[in-house]
């Protein structure tokens, strides 16, 4: 049987979302296909945990995999019905399982149904955003090569657009009935004419520039609108643009996401953090500092008198805002001790030495009170 969205992810079937995130990122990294140029299995396998994602990443699409219909797509949801009468499978000769006829009747539900679906390939393309981009979203122009339909025969195949007849065994319609007889009675299914396969029509003259193929490979430029808060590793799907194919549906583009590093900021979700250097003059009488952020302004506030190096502020609001809120900066303060004194520092040091009591040093009263 083919494993579960769950067991491709390598996580349990109550997994949060978080867990579900984490486990596709370290995947998705795993077997990017940039990593693995020209390896067939490594991109079968990212498409399929993409796929895995796409479904457990959202609730909905979660909530109707966990519980399918017994009339839907027999996939990796487990419904129990596939397994459990696979021995009927090449029943009546008709080259495939009763159950895929009996399907049919509803719409073309069953596997058949979905396996005789024209649809086009998925496209990976992987964009490169700035840190500010990746935190307030942006629009990219990316440039992809699919095919499309041919402008000499408007995707028909046929010279002209109009060197065809209609299709005798369908006749015109693109679908044809079948007939069989099924421990349950009489079932009538409805295929793509494979005469004609699904288009209805027969080309007499074949078009030149498409060779009758009705599509043409092309570069495409398309602009997409990357939402606020993406991260490295994640997937978007833009539906409809990937591979086109002629009498069929499109499919997907997937763009994987990756985040440039910013020169003194890095995130966790939503959470900004930064290493604030300040002076021992600043840490010692508490004075006002102050921190840029991500939008181009800056933050002051007064440090506490003392402050201690790698002491770690909380500036509540100041972080990165997605559909799930707005997150916090959290700034590491490291006092930076000057280097390359001269004789007068050194002297006017000795001196403020000199006149502070050695209980103000906290950490050193401390540690010569256990040393020594």
């Amino acid at each position: 049987m083919a494993k579960s969205f769950y067991d491709i992810l390598g996580v349990k079937k109550d997994a949060s979302q978080d867990e579900i995130k984490s486990a596709y990122r370290k995947l998705a990294r795993q077997y990017h296909p940039d990593l693995h140029p020209g390896d067939e299995a490594a991109a079968n396998k990212f498409k399929e945990i993409s796929e895995a994602y796409e479904t457990l990443s959202d609730p909905e699409k979660r909530a109707a995999y966990d519980n399918p219909s017994p009339f839907g797509d027999f996939g990796s949801g487990g419904s129990g019905f596939e397994s459990g009468f696979s021995g009927f499978g090449g029943f009546g000769g008709g080259g495939g399982s009763i159950f895929d006829s009996i399907f049919d009747m509803f719409g073309g539900g069953g596997r058949s149904g979905r396996s005789a679906e024209n649809i086009g390939d998925d496209i990976t393309v992987n964009v490169t955003l700035t840190f500010e981009e990746a935190a307030f979203g942006a629009q990219k122009e990316v440039t992809i090569t699919r095919k499309e339909p041919c402008p000499s025969c408007n995707g028909t195949g046929a010279k002209d657009g109009t060197k065809f007849k209609t299709c005798g065994t369908c006749g015109g319609s693109g679908r044809v009935k079948q007939a069989q007889e099924t421990p349950f009675g009489r079932v009538v299914s409805e295929r793509v004419c494979p005469s004609c396969r699904g288009t209805g029509k027969i080309i007499e003259e074949t078009c030149p520039d498409c060779a009758g193929r009705g599509m043409l490979r092309k570069n495409v430029k398309l602009k997409v609108n990357i939402p606020a808060g993406v991260e490295t590793g994640q997937v978007m799907t833009v539906r409809g643009e990937g591979e086109k194919v002629a009498n069929g549906r499109a499919g997907n583009l997937q763009l994987i996401i990756n985040v440039l590093p910013h020169k003194i900021f890095k995130r966790t979700g939503a959470d900004l953090y930064v290493d604030l250097p300040v002076t021992f003059i600043q840490a010692a009488l508490g004075e006002k500092v102050k921190v840029p952020t991500l939008k181009g302004t800056e933050l002051q506030f007064a440090l506490t008198e003392g402050v201690k190096s790698g002491s770690v502020l909380k500036l509540k609001g100041h972080g990165i805002t997605t559909k799930r809120g707005t997150g916090d900066m959290y700034v590491t303060v490291t006092v930076d001790l000057p280097k390359k004194l001269t004789k007068d520092q050194k002297a006017k040091i000795k001196a403020l030495e000199a006149d502070i009591k050695p209980e103000q040093f906290e950490k050193v009263r401390d540690f010569n009170k256990n040393a020594f």
